[in-house]
């Protein structure tokens, strides 16, 4: 039992300032300096005394708002809307149609139709049907005779590309 006990550090307990310590005397043999003792309030909680207990520009023992009147706090009110008919089936952008036919198609017309195709997504997304299916009507003509115009164009110069292949060779 003698061995036992000199391997177990020895517990010392001190009461001072309203404050519980613990030493051991093997706790100082590794060159640490003893914990320091803990304070009867939390650190982090309140004001520390030992800063001034000031927080911005206040006086020490001043309260932070004015006597009987802590901060006012009132519940947030959240109004949700129901889906509308335009949110939950929104009127076609044809985005990729006018994207299509502005880089394959025809330039103009297709730049014309993404504008409307915009249009039509920012009026979808403000629940405004009627400007909605507008631009979306725009949008859909532009691209449909730009794609006319690109096909008769594309078909026009493999004509004619075919047409002076076959002269070149005969001549």
């Amino acid at each position: 039992m003698d061995n036992n006990r000199a391997m177990r550090p020895e517990i010392k307990w001190s009461r001072d300032n309203n404050s519980t310590v613990l030493f051991s005397s093997s706790a100082n043999q590794g060159g640490y300096p003893p914990a320091p003792p803990y304070s009867a309030q939390p650190q982090g909680y309140g004001y520390s005394q030992q800063m001034g207990g000031s927080r911005f520009g206040q006086q020490q023992n001043q309260q932070p708002y004015p006597l009987g009147r802590g901060q006012q706090c009132q519940p947030a009110i959240v109004t949700i809307q129901p889906a509308t008919y335009s949110q939950l089936y929104p009127v076609s952008d044809y985005m990729g149609y006018s994207i299509f036919t502005m880089l394959c198609c025809c330039l103009p017309l297709g730049i014309a139709a993404l504008v409307n195709s915009i249009a039509t997504h920012n009026a979808n997304s403000r629940g405004d049907r009627m400007a909605a299916e507008q631009s979306s009507k725009y949008a859909q003509i532009l691209n449909h005779v730009g794609l006319g115009i690109g096909i008769v164009f594309y078909v026009t110069a493999i004509i004619i590309v075919v047409v002076l292949y076959t002269i070149i060779l005969q001549s």
